[in-house]
């Protein structure tokens, strides 16, 4: 089988896409470790049956290995306790896959900093706690890959600047991984996924993209696509090859998963540039003249000032 004594860490696997991509990871031979505490998507803890133990269950009636970690990303020091209860169960870590996320969505006038803190502490800081933890595994066994979910967000959001800022900052973060653990047989890549999930595509965020249509904040496109995405299944294939021995040479990249669809993201770069000769300083005048032509051609606001 492809994981074949690979142990497996799933952040945020009880449900929804992750744990799509645990029971793939299982079905495949990886022995597998379910992080989720269980909450609701606002982060909020819930009660009742603990959803994380329910596939856990499901792996195991499948014949395959699960075990569980009922504990936050936003506690670093869980990450490390869960880190070390793989390690202990399996005997490695060799896959990673951070997925766990929240989301509280506001305008930013009207976000209390607990909202910016929970999102950007369960998106950003969690995804750097778990790889605190587990790098040192990896680069040991010199062979790791580490799966950070992004997310369209970075690309700039109406209504949810945490969640946004989360997500560009976890797709710098993985450019970092690929950089610092790369030499070590450890890649590190970035899935962007589309899939309709509890915390994607609930009554209130197909709501939330009627209103952004209606004052035209998105496209007619956008809005279908959002609410006719396809499910968790079309996301787990790339994350299993980005997984595989296959791609070991692929590293530091971000990829879009929906249905029917695999995309790769262009690297940042300087898309144009102004020199001045002789490096001396331009004038408020010379960039009044030459940046409209030369750096904005084709520009377009993507949210122009309201006129009377």
């Amino acid at each position: 089988m492809l994981f074949e004594n690979r142990a497996a860490i799933v952040t945020g696997g009880a449900r929804g896409i992750g744990r799509a991509i645990a029971e793939d990871l299982a079905r495949q031979g990886a022995r597998v470790v379910i992080m989720d505490p269980g909450t609701s998507k606002d982060g909020a803890r819930t009660e009742g049956a603990s959803p994380a133990e329910e596939a856990a269950e499901a792996i195991r009636a499948a014949g395959g290995t699960a075990i569980i970690a009922s504990e936050s990303v936003s506690d670093h020091d869980a990450c490390g306790r869960t880190v070390a209860l793989c390690m202990e169960n399996f005997g490695s870590v060799d896959i990673l896959v951070n997925n766990a996320g929240v989301l509280r969505p506001k305008m930013i006038w009207n976000m209390p900093v607990e909202s910016w803190d929970v999102v950007v502490n369960t998106h950003l800081r969690g995804q750097y706690s778990m790889i605190h933890h587990a790098a040192p595994h990896m680069r040991a066994q010199r062979w790791g890959r580490i799966i950070n979910m992004g997310s369209e967000a970075w690309r700039g959001t109406v209504g949810g600047a945490n969640y946004g800022a989360a997500k560009g900052g976890v797709f710098s973060l993985t450019r970092a991984m690929a950089r610092e653990l790369g030499k070590y047989g450890v890649t590190a890549n970035t899935v962007c996924p589309a899939a309709a999930t509890r915390l994607t595509l609930d009554a209130a965020v197909k709501e939330g993209f009627r209103k952004r249509l209606e004052a035209g904040l998105v496209t007619q496109e956008r809005y279908d696509a959002v609410v006719n995405m396809g499910g968790p299944e079309h996301i787990v294939p790339l994350i299993a090859w980005l997984c595989s021995d296959a791609a070991a040479d692929v590293n530091g990249q971000a990829f879009r998963a929906e249905a029917g669809r695999v995309g790769i993201y262009n690297d940042p770069e300087i898309r144009a540039s102004l020199v001045k000769a002789g490096k001396d300083v331009f004038t408020f005048d010379e960039l009044s003249a030459l940046l409209p032509s030369a750096l904005l051609q084709g520009y377009v606001n993507p949210a122009p000032a309201e006129t009377d």
